[in-house]
């Protein structure tokens, strides 16, 4: 789930996780937020000044491969940003 927010400050565009414990262990909840943290380091520069995004793994995310969750946040940020 993304939730993004536009201001019109000029900072760098922005990410946020959040990961709770339930999505799993320590390990699995740090394995989601760095596997997240890698598709994030894809679109931060190409994303509008001012973009806050801030990406919540749900229940199950530490089940998913590299490949969903690399593909659900792009549809996300894609969605709202037209980023392809």
């Amino acid at each position: 789930m993304c939730y993004i927010r536009r201001s019109p400050a000029e900072t760098p565009a922005r990410f946020g996780f959040i990961v709770s414990k339930k999505v799993g262990t320590a390990v699995r909840r740090n394995l989601v937020r760095r596997r997240m943290k890698a598709v994030a380091y894809e679109y931060v520069d190409r994303l509008p000044a001012g973009s806050d995004i801030v990406v919540r793994a749900l229940p199950g995310a530490d089940q998913a491969s590299w490949d969903t969750l690399h593909a659900e946040i792009s549809a996300a940020i894609d969605k709202n940003f037209g980023t392809a």
